[in-house]
């Protein structure tokens, strides 16, 4: 039998009795193609019916460098015939640790064998399996720094279905780690296998070495491993091996963004209504290497479909519309001119691209501020300058008037900031969540005096002032509100300190003299009745400022915040009248 083995495993080799398959390697964040596993798949009929067996009966005749050649051989030959352009993604071959630093492996593995397929080591990932155990580890490892400088990259293969993974990935700092497939069946229903990719996971962001998940053949695997923070995946559920190198479907591309918008969803929990996130959807992306006719087909197959984002890394490069798609195949010799060109050549580069925390009466001015050949595009909205989604003409125009309405209940009339309601919202949420805050109360200094000299209406103008000077100088992304009178509550999610302020006190007490007649500004101060209907001096308008913030102290309801921002006012008014100067408090 001996013999027999031996024959079939001649024969293979000999004949090159071998195929490479690829499977592809993808984000979960996006769907875009990392790059490729070679797979190598016996052609001819033999006692060997499976790669394992035909790599370990090759050990035992000492043939593992022959049948490593043929197989590396094969993938390259595959690679270059298949890629037009040439093959510019990763290259994921498996290699047997033990052979690494054999001579033949270095003579055999060198730039101008590379060059022969069009290849850049950049682009070849060595996966050293974690079933091999390494028997000359110093010479290996001398090995795998002479490729690492040479520009190859080194992955992790079959990560926990060995027993010496955290030695093997503490050696070597590999640039990814392969999680085996068995570790990843039903960890969306097995709590150990969820505790440990998710430790894995923790592992990645420490180390920024990034996963692969290997085997995923359920939606509910994806979806969890895409919950969990994995950044790549391979397996049938994303496409089978094949000989040919194919695109991902649009179908399954849908779905990984899906799981990621809703994942992501939380963010909306953490920025105003008025955000634009409010109103962002989903909508299906492409790659920038796509055809237009696949595209033109997934909007034949889906007549809903306004447009597509085009997306590379999770970048937006483009946006492509059904009408001007349509637009540019017609005609006698549209189709036939564009059908086969990467959709890059027919995108827009042109396009609105805003913030997920830009409000939406932002967003609206600007789309509505377009060339009239643009006004109804969609817009995509981004974080951090990556995708997440866009946004129609007409939810936009449809929420702004939505927003508009309730703001008009909820609004103080006189400076048009959120009045006592939406404020005792916002608190409410600040103490009850576990995000950064600071609360500062605002109040005008004087200003009943100011009222009783110059009346009512300059009153009025007084309180429009510091509602325009808050606006403009508070990021959209914070909370202004108008609690009623001179008061006003500002809201800002960081610590910060009295400096914060510092602008909005001089831009208010320079602005604020305009109202004030010459000889009042010569003086310093007003005379007016006090309480007591005695005259009194009273000195120019001022702005008192006072925060607290949950850095130190967490506060149990709104109440308490309150009675302590009152408090911290009270003591800062009687201050500044002991002193007779204006200033400012911040704890």
């Amino acid at each position: 039998m001996r013999d027999e083995r031996k024959e079939a495993l001649d024969t293979i080799i000999d004949k090159k009795q071998i195929k490479t398959v690829f499977q592809p390697i993808i984000s979960l964040k996006d769907g875009s193609i990392l790059g490729h596993e070679a797979l190598s798949r016996i052609t001819g009929i033999s006692i060997i019916d499976n790669p394992e067996m035909l790599f370990s009966i090759a050990g035992e005749y000492s043939r593992l460098w022959d049948l490593e050649l043929l197989c590396r051989t094969r993938a390259f030959e595959s690679a270059y015939q298949l890629m037009i352009p040439p093959y510019n993604k990763m290259l994921f071959i498996n290699v047997n640790p033990n052979i690494m630093h054999d001579e033949n492996f270095i003579r055999g593995f060198t730039m101008d064998f590379l060059r022969e397929f069009n290849i850049e080591p950049k682009n070849v990932i060595f996966e050293i399996t974690e079933r091999n155990v390494i028997v000359d580890m110093g010479g290996f490892l001398s090995t795998i720094n002479h490729y690492r400088n040479q520009n190859y990259k080194i992955a992790i293969d079959d990560a926990g279905a060995g027993y010496s993974g955290l030695n093997l990935i503490s050696d070597i700092n590999p640039n990814y780690i392969k999680l085996d497939m068995k570790l990843i069946r039903n960890v969306d229903s097995d709590n150990l296998k969820y505790a440990l990719v998710k430790g894995m996971v923790e592992l990645s962001k420490e180390s920024q070495i990034s996963l692969i998940a290997e085997g995923i053949e359920t939606r509910e695997e994806l979806s969890t491993l895409i919950q969990l923070g994995v950044q790549y995946g391979q397996g049938y559920y994303i496409q089978r091996p094949q000989e040919e190198i194919l695109d991902i479907t649009h179908k399954l591309i849908h779905e990984i963004y899906e799981m990621n918008y809703l994942k992501d969803c939380r963010r909306q929990e953490k920025v105003p209504k008025e955000a634009i996130i409010n109103v962002c959807k989903y909508t299906g992306i492409v790659a920038p290497t796509v055809t237009a006719n696949y595209v033109y087909n997934i909007f034949k197959q889906n007549p809903s479909f306004f447009g597509l984002c085009v997306v590379e890394n999770e970048i937006p490069l483009g946006i492509i519309t059904c009408e001007k798609l349509a637009l540019r195949m017609s005609g006698h010799y549209g189709y036939s001119l564009y059908q086969n060109k990467p959709i890059s050549d027919l995108m827009d580069y042109n396009f609105l691209a805003v913030d997920y925390q830009m409000p939406i009466n932002v967003v609206s001015y600007l789309a509505m501020s377009r060339s009239n050949d643009k006004l109804y595009d969609f817009i995509v909205v981004t974080e951090n300058d990556k995708y997440i989604g866009t946004v129609t003409i007409k939810d936009l125009l449809q929420k702004a008037t939505e927003i508009e309405v309730d703001n008009a209940k909820d609004q103080n009339p006189l400076s048009g900031l959120p009045g006592n309601l939406i404020v005792e919202q916002k608190l409410n949420h600040c103490v009850h969540c576990n995000e950064k805050y600071s609360i500062a109360y605002i109040d005008i200094d004087n200003f009943k005096a100011f009222n009783d000299v110059y009346g009512f209406e300059s009153g009025d103008l007084i309180i429009k002032l510091l509602a325009s000077i808050l606006k403009k100088n508070i990021p959209y992304n914070n909370f202004v509100g108008h609690i009623g009178g001179d008061d006003f509550v500002v809201i800002i999610y960081e610590y910060v300190s009295e400096h914060y302020f510092l602008d909005i006190i001089s831009q208010f007490e320079e602005n604020a003299l305009k109202y004030y007649s010459p000889e009042d500004i010569n003086n310093g101060y007003i005379i007016t009745e006090n309480r007591r209907g005695e005259l009194e001096h009273y000195p120019l308008l001022s702005i008192t400022i006072v925060a607290a913030n949950n850095q130190k102290k967490e506060f149990s309801d709104v109440y308490q915040m309150t009675e302590q921002l009152a408090k911290m006012k009270k003591e800062a008014k009687h201050k500044k009248i002991s002193n007779n100067l204006n200033g400012l408090v911040i704890t």
